[in-house]
């Protein structure tokens, strides 16, 4: 099979009506057409194996992922899917792969309504990079720059499981079979809160994709907005505690091992967001209309830095750094 007959059995497909897109597969370039009003909101991420993704997960999630990693950008920035680039390194052909692979990519494509537009392919190691495009109203993307003193600071759903099924699967930690089959989802086929970023859009302050560790991701909001902010250990730590595939577990697992987790654990794709406290109700139902729980951790302060603290307001002491691919 060349690359044009790869291209055409598995990644071509007609466009869906009404959407964004002019142009898609087939030409030099895609053309996309937002509505007036609004503003291209476009994000690009890499996938590599050994470093991204183990190379026995099965290519259905693998697809997944790769799309899904850059949904969770649009949804951070709260902008509605547009349509997707994909440029695919392979290091041989392998039919039985590329159906899984296409197979997951494109169902979560159809699921929001964001079409495969173009791309490339090429012989190598095995390599995806996915480009989105989305629309969000001019002037109204939610950004990493507009937190202020005051405001809450929340998490959608429980972070902390991707890093728990990575642990188990490095052999670091043991989980029954069925636990590790779940967590196993949650760090292959992550959910990208697409729906919530764009119903937080009135009335979350800023926003970030949580994909390298929750406090690491928080410093960007911090940076960006020129403040600091108090995190509640013990409400982080029960996001991951009280989930249902750890039931019983989270004693024995040890409040260190689930907050570092939860703080230093990259790979949820979970929303992190500020909003001011008068938003609340607000915030509640925008998540209860998407059907995801968020939860209240901390709050952002005029004073910089990051203050990690207990109940009682406490310093919590422990070193939670993020993922940095060249640290």
């Amino acid at each position: 099979m060349g690359e044009f007959e790869l291209i055409a059995r598995y990644f071509t497909r007609p466009l869906p009506p009404g959407g964004g897109v002019a142009l898609g597969v087939g030409d030099d370039c895609a053309l996309l057409a937002p509505r007036p009003g609004m503003q291209l909101a476009v994000s690009s991420d890499m996938l590599v194996e050994g470093r991204h993704f183990f190379a026995d997960v099965y290519p259905a999630h693998l697809g997944h992922k790769a799309l899904a990693v850059n949904l969770s950008d649009l949804a951070a920035c709260g902008a509605r899917p547009l349509g997707f680039m994909l440029a695919l390194a392979l290091p041989r052909m392998d039919e039985v792969w590329l159906e899984g692979f296409a197979r997951g990519l494109l169902a979560l494509a159809d699921a929001h309504h964001c079409p495969l537009v173009g791309g490339d392919t090429t012989a190598g190691p095995l390599t995806i990079c996915v480009t989105v495009f989305g629309e969000v109203p001019a002037g109204g993307a939610l950004l990493r720059s507009g937190a202020r003193p005051g405001d809450d600071i929340w998490v959608s759903g429980t972070p902390g499981l991707a890093r728990l099924a990575l642990d188990a699967l490095r052999g670091q930690l043991h989980l029954d079979a069925s636990a590790l089959a779940v967590l196993r989802r949650r760090l292959e086929q992550p959910e990208p809160r697409v729906a919530l970023g764009q119903a937080l859009a009135g009335c979350a302050s800023s926003a970030i994709d949580v994909s390298d560790g929750l406090l690491g991701d928080l410093g960007h909001i911090l940076r960006a907005s020129g403040v600091g902010a108090r995190v509640e250990a013990d409400a982080a730590a029960a996001l991951i505690g009280g989930c249902e595939p750890l039931a019983g577990l989270a004693e024995a697992l040890g409040q260190e091992l689930l907050l570092r987790c939860v703080l230093s654990g990259g790979d949820d794709y979970e929303l992190l967001f500020t909003a001011e406290a008068q938003a609340r109700s607000a915030v509640q139902s925008a998540a209860r209309a998407c059907g995801v729980p968020v939860t209240r951790i901390g709050r952002i302060e005029a004073q910089p830095g990051l203050r990690l603290v207990d109940a009682q307001g406490a310093a919590v002491e422990g070193r939670f750094p993020g993922f940095d691919h060249f640290a």
